[in-house]
């Protein structure tokens, strides 16, 4: 099963927040990937002409990880139901929010699929995964740490209350900010 297959169906499922358990800073330093070079995945099939999908992949990496695009098969790459989601804390996130705003646009009547994702590049699965900006962020790290899986908001305080505050305060829409990292 490829990788895109898998995002797809872990995006039926819940969001569910980037980290299982909360870790130190020390850990988290450990785990997560530097906010650049990122890499695209495009998706098997024909669901894009070659030149098409080329054009895309070459777009998509300049998207900060991670990050899912959905297009409409009936209507194709160049319509306005042609969503991307990017800089979430998983590919699983951003693939939910590309496909729920593809669907929300799309005038066809097949359901949207995702034509590419992007991942930290040489991506393995990690128990804490942080966006490209929210990595590029843990440079500032002090106290915790406070991540979003629905929206990709985060926020740094000298508390979790701090973080908590911040990662709301970054996105009003993040009502599921929660402590990732903290010392």
């Amino acid at each position: 099963m490829s990788r895109i297959t898998t995002a797809i169906l872990a995006a039926l499922l819940p969001v569910l927040p980037a980290a299982a358990q909360t870790v130190t800073g020390d850990q988290a330093a450990q785990m997560l990937y530097p906010p650049r070079p990122a890499e695209v995945e495009m998706s098997a099939g024909d669901v894009l002409p070659k030149d098409q999908a080329k054009m895309l992949e070459m777009v998509a990496k300049d998207q900060p990880y991670y990050a899912a695009i959905a297009i409409s098969p009936d209507e194709g790459l160049m319509s306005e139901a042609t969503m991307a989601a990017a800089n979430h804390h998983t590919v699983e996130a951003a693939t939910a929010v590309a496909l729920s705003q593809c669907n929300a646009k799309k005038k066809g009547a097949a359901e949207c699929v995702i034509v590419a994702v992007v991942r930290p590049e040489g991506w393995e699965a990690r128990p804490v995964q942080l966006s490209a900006s929210a990595s590029e962020d843990f440079a500032n790290y002090s106290g915790a740490l406070a991540i979003s899986a629905a929206t990709g908001s985060w926020g740094i305080g000298a508390s979790a209350d701090e973080a908590v505050a911040a990662c709301t305060a970054r996105q009003p829409a993040a009502t599921d900010c929660a402590v990732a990292i903290a010392d």
